[in-house]
């Protein structure tokens, strides 16, 4: 893949990785308490605390301006005066700064609606390509200057024999079978896993903070789900398999690393006769799980 100039980069990563920790929860895995105030570009908290702390502002500078004169005013006008310097500011100053304000949170959830839409892939709803890879490199980048870095796992999905369903029946039965792929890889992932699609009929997924056993169910209980899925288009049955292949890790790490890994474990499930998982370490215990439901 093109690497982009290094400003350009680092600023749609740190993008993607704000938009990933929003999204997927990873901010409470951070230790940050979910109950503080939001004050988010997106939220109303900002909205209302600008509205409120400009107001005072504005409020206590007209009282200060004023403040000269009090001292030669009589007591009716002395009170017309602290009204004056009270409620002008709070209609005016309060009403101007909650409408920027609120113009400025619109725009702000435009720009993350808009990331968003640019980061996922409009046939099945996953991350596309460029997003996913954008945000395991910085994951990894991240945790690498932990003390204690993470440990986790990449898994790539490949649908076999995607081709002859496309021939037979046809790219829109194609489509159908990607989503459906898509969303039966997502049913068995926590909310903190990524998933996106990374080629023609191949899905990648990222698990941070799992050991090889545990993605091994995993892999093992998205392989079952898809393969016990109904995809019958136009009434004619067409059984879906997919060969998974994944490596583990437990230190510092490249995207470029953990893939190319997890590649070489695919093209052996694809020799081995497909519909399969082969995992990196090879000496992960295959622990058949007794029912294809969610693995956590």
């Amino acid at each position: 893949m093109a690497k982009l100039p290094n400003p350009i980069r680092y600023r749609i990563e740190r993008k993607l990785l704000s938009i990933y920790l929003r999204w997927y929860g990873m901010v409470a895995a951070h230790g940050v308490e979910r109950m503080k105030l939001d004050l988010s570009a997106t939220s109303w908290g900002r909205v209302i605390a600008v509205t409120l702390i400009g107001t005072a502002f504005f409020i206590a500078v007209a009282f200060f301006v004023d403040s000269f004169n009090f001292l030669y005013l009589s007591p009716e006008a002395l009170w017309r005066a602290q009204m004056t310097d009270l409620f002008l500011p709070l209609l005016l100053g309060g009403s101007f700064l909650f409408v920027l304000m609120w113009k400025i949170r619109q725009l702000a959830i435009a720009q993350r609606d808009l990331s968003v839409i640019a980061a996922t892939d409009s046939l099945t709803a996953v991350l596309n390509r460029g997003a996913f890879s954008m945000l395991v490199e910085a994951y990894l980048e991240h945790t690498s200057k932990e003390e204690h870095t993470r440990s986790g796992a990449l898994l790539i999905i490949d649908a076999d024999h995607f081709k002859s369903i496309n021939d037979r029946l046809g790219h829109e039965s194609g489509d159908q079978a990607l989503r459906l792929i898509a969303q039966a890889i997502k049913g068995q992932l926590r909310g903190v896993d990524l998933v996106g699609r990374i080629g023609g009929e191949e899905f990648g997924v990222f698990m941070p903070g799992v050991d090889p056993s545990h993605s091994w169910l995993v892999a093992e209980s998205i392989r079952r789900r898809i393969r016990e899925m109904d995809f019958s288009p136009g009434g004619r049955p067409c059984p879906l398999s997919v060969s998974i292949g994944g490596t583990s890790f437990s230190g510092p790490t490249t995207y470029e690393e953990i893939f190319s890994a997890a590649d070489r474990r695919l093209y052996t499930a694809k020799a081995n006769g497909r519909d399969q998982v082969s995992f990196d370490p090879a000496g992960v215990s295959p622990v058949p799980s007794p029912s294809v439901g969610t693995v956590h």
